[in-house]
């Protein structure tokens, strides 16, 4: 981290919030899919008992997603990985946002919008700024 520019330490503090936030996102989003009964999460949301393996198939690719923004780089064990870990993560939510609006649930994707915008950051962030170092 001292090799750095003074200049690029805010962006890659930036980064590293918005990659531990989304972590957090998508990891708790998955465990609360795969843990909750299919019942319970219908009730929430309609989908979720009418496409149970959909739900229990996003649940795992969020846990690999948010998995995937952190712990390559932490582990220092190919850390390139977090790009495809992050584009992953944006066309899960690309597909969740396409998935709402056929239903004429665009209501429900704000905050596939605001994930969406966080993730395609830290994907330009770690391919153009400032990338791992392998």
């Amino acid at each position: 981290m001292s090799s750095l520019p003074k200049k690029s330490k805010p962006l890659h503090s930036s980064l590293w919030v918005a990659q531990a936030l989304l972590a957090l996102l998508f990891i708790g989003s998955g465990l609360f899919k795969l843990l909750t009964p299919i019942p319970t999460l219908a009730q929430l949301w309609s989908w979720a008992g009418e496409y149970p393996n959909l739900l229990r198939s996003t649940a795992l690719f969020d846990i690999a997603g948010g998995a995937g923004l952190v712990l390559p780089a932490l582990t220092r064990i190919r850390p390139g990985l977090t790009l495809g870990a992050a584009s992953g993560c944006a066309a899960l939510m690309l597909a969740a946002i396409g998935f709402h609006f056929s239903r004429d649930e665009a209501a429900n994707t704000p905050i596939n919008f605001v994930v969406l915008a966080l993730t395609l950051f830290v994907l330009w962030g770690r391919r153009v700024k400032i990338p791992f170092s392998s």
